[in-house]
């Protein structure tokens, strides 16, 4: 179980151990994804083997078009 800071929000999840596996276990829609993990932007290719820990900040942003 880790403790994670989500956008702000404090939350709790079960059985995740890296960016891959909190954003599917949140439900997100990859494609339209941006990920800051403790203050630095991953690409997409590095979510697979970004460990998170206890007390890690993530900022999930979702894309949108538009003008």
């Amino acid at each position: 179980m880790k403790e994670l800071f989500i956008n702000g929000e404090r939350q709790t999840l079960e059985e995740v151990s890296t960016i891959r596996e909190v954003v599917d276990r949140l439900g997100l829609p990859v494609a339209l994804l941006l990920v800051e993990h403790n203050g630095v932007a991953l690409h997409r290719s590095e979510w697979e083997r970004q460990g998170v820990h206890d007390g890690d900040r993530l900022e999930i942003l979702r894309v949108a078009a538009g003008g």
